[in-house]
């Protein structure tokens, strides 16, 4: 799960860079070349359509983000109710590891 949230992710902030370079600051760009009114075939509103999708797309990234978190932690939390066991038995095998192997005489 984790590592679909994380393409889900990368795959939104690679559109949200192609959106961030369609537009222009200073009204040129791709939003430019359209939002004038005397063209037959542009759209009038694709200024206001890229804004909106740039922070559509830039909410979207946060709340896969915090998800993604939320998501972590849990399955980091049911990795430590799992994991003292495991140090348990390791603790309890290592003496009798240790009184098998001879001592070294010099």
């Amino acid at each position: 799960m984790n590592l679909t949230l994380t393409v889900l992710i990368v795959i939104a902030a690679l559109a949200l860079i192609a959106l961030v370079l369609f537009q222009d600051s200073k009204g040129g760009g791709l939003a430019a070349g359209f939002a004038s009114g005397n063209q037959v075939l542009g759209a009038p509103k694709t200024a206001e359509f890229l804004e909106k999708a740039t922070w559509t797309l830039a909410g979207f990234i946060v709340f896969l983000s915090i998800f993604s978190v939320g998501f972590s932690v849990g399955q980091s939390e049911k990795q430590a109710e799992e994991e003292p066991e495991v140090i348990e038995q390791t603790v309890d095998e290592a003496p009798s590891q240790a009184s098998e192997t001879p001592a070294e005489t010099k």
